[in-house]
Formats: C-alpha cells, structure tokens, sequence
C-alpha cells in the first residue's frame, strides 16, 4: 500500500465537505419522507446511501465491486467490517435491509430517530437476557416480511487483514432466530478505513449460505472463516 499522498488529503478534505453536509440535507428528506410513508421514506433511506457511492466514485476514486448475489429475503447476513463504507452502502446493497445498530448510535439526535422509523435491531449489549429477547423479537418481525438482518458479527470495525472473534451475541442469535447465515467479505478498510483515503476498488464477496440448525462452534468458524475471504 502507497503511503498517503497529497491529492489523497485533497480528495478526502473535499468528500468531507461534500458528504456530511449532504448527510445532514439527507437526514431532514428522511424525516420529511416519513410523514408520507414508509416506501417514501425507504427512497431518501436508500438515496443517502447512492449519494454516498456517488460522492465515493467522484470525489475519492473508491469504486464497488459485488461478487455473488446478495439476498433480499429474510435471512441473516453477517458481513465483516472494517469501515463505515459497508455501513453506510446497507441500504443501496440489498433491498430494504434491517440493520443492527449499537444503541448508543439511537441516541443521536436525528439520526436514531430516521433509524428507528426506518426499522431497525437495536444492540444493547450488556443488558442481560431480556435485551437478547428483544432483539430477537424485533428481528424475526422484519424476516418476517422479508428484509434481510443485515448483522456486523465483529461487533466493531476491524482492520483490514486482521481475524477478530465473533461476538458471542451473534451465535444466540443464529440459534433463537433459526434463519440461513449469508457470509459476505468486504476488503473496505483497504482504501477507506482511514483519515485519509486512498482511490480503489473496494470488493464485497458473498459466501455460501449456511444452513440453521448447526453448533454453535461450526457455524462460527464457518462464518469466520468467509468473512475473512478477503484478507491479505
């Protein structure tokens, strides 16, 4: 990797100043939206994540590549993490996707209000065996209508070319919900996970589809070992 330049600072200077005011007019169409309605407010939602793809292509020089198909139904995908890129992309990668955020990312003013109306699994870690109820509730009702859970099973970003254990919430999760696990590598933190970023081509790899029903140490060292496709 080629050490950070200055037209690398110039174009990451120009998509801050371009992309979190975007992010603010983006957040105040979101809360218009929802006054019309939920497939309103699912356009801004994924219009905010086109507008970040559009700002990474042409003030950045950051390019998407998929490989494999992402699902669209209600299972459980479980993406590595190692950027806010694959975060911020959920919304323009798959069809209407439920998130996991933390829930202290609910308590921003704004923005946890859009989340929360947009429809999303809170992560209250720490909180003992009600709060895993609840996600768990929460999660089988947007499957049920067949959103994809779109889960961080890393619990946090990672960077690029490094293994880091699962959380232990991800496999109780597995088990309550009974749902396939779509693995799906991501190499963001290459090029974005950084002050500075670099231009290239950031790649999201889908893996096979785990089955429900597997133990617990089999299900986590396949889904680690997918997620991880992508270092070097």
């Amino acid at each position: 990797m080629n050490r950070t330049n200055s037209l690398d600072v110039i174009r990451s200077l120009i998509f801050y100043l371009v992309f979190y005011p975007g992010t603010m007019v983006c957040v105040l169409l979101v809360w218009l939206a929802a006054f019309a309605g939920d497939a309103p407010m699912r356009r801004r939602v994924r219009g905010w994540a086109r507008f970040h793809r559009f700002c990474c292509r042409w003030l950045l020089g950051i390019t998407l590549r998929i490989e494999g198909e992402l699902p669209n139904e209600g299972v459980l995908v479980a993406l590595k993490h190692e950027s806010f890129f694959e975060a911020i992309d959920l919304p323009a990668m798959m069809n209407y996707p439920a998130p996991f955020p933390k829930a202290e990312l609910m308590d921003l003013p704004g923005w946890g209000w859009a989340a929360s109306r947009y429809g999303a699994v809170t992560v209250m870690r720490d909180e003992g065996a009600k709060a895993l109820r609840a996600m768990v509730s929460s999660a089988r009702g947007f499957a049920a209508q067949g959103r994809p859970l779109a889960i961080f099973p890393e619990g946090t970003r990672v960077p690029h070319g490094t293994v880091a254990p699962l959380q232990s919430g991800f496999a109780g999760l597995y088990k309550l919900l009974n749902l396939p696990v779509v693995p799906v590598a991501v190499d963001s933190g290459r090029f974005y996970h950084r002050l500075w970023k670099k231009p290239g081509t950031v790649v999201i790899r889908v893996g096979q589809r785990i089955e429900p029903g597997l133990p617990r140490e089999q299900v986590e060292a396949e889904v680690l070992q997918a997620i991880n496709a992508l270092n070097g």
